[in-house]
């Protein structure tokens, strides 16, 4: 019976007589482990990041969307379109519900803004006052949007770090114009640094009040309304009641969606799912070749190791013995590249990090321990068939170099 210590000193021999295979091997099975463990990491951040944002909303907002989705867990209309627009005063008529503590409308679209002769393309908000409360966005510098903005149609504007630093390079923006489309806002506010919030990128935005915004674009109908309740308890009471209420105002039409921050969230977990999991499901290819490449490495050593297998055959060890050494050298070639590859994931994954530190990329442990142990099951199951073939050859016919001896 052969010790652990013959075994592994018997494969390292191999190993270092057929360095290039062997490297070519340990590459193969590194490279499928980092692509399962990279591209899991990837999809698992972009999971983790929709989530966190969207759980910023607080399980007490709700989303009203214009336009009806009736079927029940699928995705919320992307266009916004619908018969009659969602209104101003649909939000004031909400506003006046006792359960509602108070609502944010939305108006988003592009403009060219000018601020003496620099210009820049920025994304415009039209909201009230309490839209920095509701999404946890704090002021640098100045203040926010005058109270009842929506109300009134100050001219008044509140812009982004990027903005101030782009259009506003040598002094203070407080209290200079800047122009959007044809119009001039008096800039109050800085924003402080925060990323994209609900995918808008906050740093390179300008927020202003939503009657100046709808006069900016045209648009008379809201984008989104968001309805801040005093609390989460009223959430399933308060919905009917809400649509019922809307479908007065546009003639017994409930032509609006209401969406809760779990049904959201739900959604993007479960298309997010999938996603990692298709993703992972064609990394895993590369692991089965891999296995192949591991398995014609078995084939070859044997081939030319008939000599030592009929010695070792000859002085008594028995077929298990043959068949574990050759599925040992297996294993730790599957290990090493499994080894290779953990390192060279994190090291992707902390570089792509340090780019996009809002990111959170990291790899699961069910990933992780997922893509070492299918390495290894691989390299064993394809390594059986050839190690087999050497476990019954004939001693004396492989003592003279018969490679085919059974």
């Amino acid at each position: 019976m052969m010790r652990l210590s013959d075994q592994l000193s018997f494969s390292l021999q191999l190993f270092l007589r057929q360095k290039f295979r062997t490297l070519m091997a340990l590459l193969a099975v590194s490279i499928g482990v980092m692509s399962v463990l990279l591209l899991t990491g990837l999809s698992e951040g972009a999971r983790q990041f929709v989530l966190q944002e969207f759980s910023l909303l607080g399980k007490d907002t709700l989303i009203m969307l214009p336009g009806r989705k009736e079927t029940q867990g699928g995705l919320p209309p992307l266009t916004g379109e619908s018969s009659r627009d969602l209104t101003l005063e649909d939000a004031a008529a909400l506003n006046r519900m006792a359960e509602v503590e108070y609502t944010v409308p939305l108006i988003a679209g592009l403009s060219e803004a000018y601020v003496g002769g620099l210009n820049r393309e920025l994304i415009v908000l039209g909201s009230n006052e309490r839209l920095l409360e509701l999404r946890g966005i704090r002021l640098q510098l100045g203040r926010n949007l005058p109270a009842n903005s929506e109300q009134t149609n100050t001219p008044v504007a509140i812009i982004g770090a990027e903005v101030a630093q782009a259009l506003f390079p040598t002094s203070s923006p407080l209290g200079e114009w800047i122009r959007l489309g044809d119009r001039r806002f008096r800039i109050t506010g800085v924003l402080e640094p925060s990323g994209v919030s609900l995918g808008t990128d906050m740093s390179n935005a300008v927020i202003i009040p939503i009657q100046a915004s709808q006069q900016l674009f045209n648009s008379p109908g809201l984008f989104r309304l968001l309805i801040k309740l005093y609390s989460e308890d009223k959430l399933k009471t308060v919905q009917p009641a809400m649509l019922k209420l809307i479908a007065s105002r546009h003639a017994g039409e409930p032509d609006v969606t209401l969406i809760t921050q779990d049904a959201l969230l739900a959604t993007f977990d479960q298309i997010l799912g999938v996603l990692t999991a298709a993703v992972v499901g064609i990394a895993s290819i590369s692991l089965l070749v891999a296995g192949v490449l591991i398995m014609n490495i078995t084939l070859i050593s044997v081939t030319q190791r008939t000599a030592e297998i009929g010695l070792l055959k000859a002085l008594g060890a028995p077929q298990r013995t043959v068949l574990g050494l050759f599925l040992l050298e297996a294993a730790i070639l599957a290990l090493m590249g499994a080894l290779l590859g953990v390192i060279l994931a994190v090291f992707l994954l902390t570089l792509a990090h340090l780019n996009w530190p809002s990111m959170p990329l990291e790899m699961p442990l069910w990933a992780l321990i997922s893509a070492v142990s299918v390495a290894v099951s691989v390299a064993l199951l394809f390594a059986w068939l050839p190690a087999r073939k050497a476990s019954r050859m004939d001693p004396v016919d492989a003592l003279r170099g018969v490679a085919n001896a059974h």
